[in-house]
């Protein structure tokens, strides 16, 4: 195993939300518990938005965090999204355009770590990512690993196309497209990111009968935001107030779901665990992806990791049964 494991009685489970910039807090978090060498090997996975690519490169292994490090301490926002002229915006259905992220997804997402995923797999182990299918206005779960355990080139294609759908905030980021077939017809199904409708990922239909008689599951969120209103000031321009009502309607989401989570654990019985990125943190963010802020926000995380983070085992203003 990668990882020790301190438990072997223990179904550990990792959910990890969206966050953007927020993000690097996260890799650093997740790589500095990695070297620690006390991170448990995580039966299943989820991610949605920017945590998709975490929960990807987490869920592969040491290698691949090592290399979502270095791409969250090295990007910009130009690095990521292209603006569009003011007219431009007015035909098009967004106001950037992520071809980019296209290009970073393509290279992180190769033909090396879909072997690996498809052997972790193989294992018994699960990579689920999200997104929403706005048409239908539902919460789609991708299985990674059958995706990944295809070996096709195709399934590379799919699998890229995923990670950016489930990016891409509608009105900020072009949506993605599915051809499907339904009904004896064909047509195009347009997905975007998966927290237009879940703060956090949707768990419970994932967990049916998925815990081994005899193991206690143990779920780790890991919130990509703070978990109490953050001031900063926003810029009067239409990328910075989208990017804001975003980060906003995000932290709101996730916020809420933390405590829906929460009591769905605490009913079934599991060990509840949260990290959350720490109130005494104070961002200077000048831009959506901010590098000198992101390689801040990475030190932190990774410090608080291998200085043992102390999880929360509630969410703020709950005390965790037996406290």
């Amino acid at each position: 195993m990668e990882y020790l494991v301190s438990d072997i009685k223990t179904y550990p489970v990792l959910i990890i939300g969206g966050g953007v910039s927020n993000s690097a807090y996260g890799i650093g978090l997740l790589k500095g518990w990695s070297n620690a060498g006390s991170r448990p090997v995580f039966k299943i996975v989820t991610g949605y938005s920017s945590g998709s690519i975490l929960a990807t490169a987490t869920f592969a292994g040491k290698d691949y965090e090592g290399r979502l490090a270095d791409l969250f301490t090295s990007i910009s926002t130009k690095d990521v999204v292209t603006p569009r002229s003011s007219f431009a915006i007015l035909f098009r259905d967004s106001v950037v355009s992520s071809a980019p992220l296209a290009k970073k997804i393509n290279d992180i997402v190769d033909d090396d770590l879909m072997a690996k995923i498809a052997q972790e797999h193989k294992k018994g182990r699960r990579l689920y990512v999200g997104t929403t299918d706005f048409d239908a206005q539902g919460f789609v779960i991708w299985d990674m690993g059958a995706l990944a355990s295809k070996g096709s080139p195709d399934s590379v294609k799919m699998f890229r196309k995923i990670i950016l759908a489930s990016c891409a905030f509608p009105a900020m980021l072009p949506p993605v497209y599915f051809q499907v077939e339904a009904g004896g017809r064909r047509y195009d199904e347009m997905h975007v990111d998966g927290g237009v409708i879940s703060g956090l990922f949707y768990i419970y239909q994932l967990m049916e009968g998925a815990e081994p008689k005899g193991f206690k599951t143990r779920v780790y969120v890991l919130n990509l935001c703070y978990m109490s209103p953050h001031s900063r000031q926003v810029e009067d321009n239409m990328v910075d107030m989208t990017s804001r009502l975003i980060e906003t309607n995000g932290v709101a989401k996730m916020i809420g779901d933390t405590y829906r989570v929460y009591a769905f654990a605490k009913e079934k019985g599991w060990d509840y665990n949260l990290a959350y990125i720490p109130e005494d943190f104070k961002s200077n963010q000048k831009e959506m992806l901010d590098k000198q802020e992101m390689q801040r926000l990475f030190k932190r995380g990774y410090d608080d990791a291998v200085e043992r983070y102390n999880w929360h085992k509630a969410p703020p203003g709950l005390v965790a049964e037996g406290k």
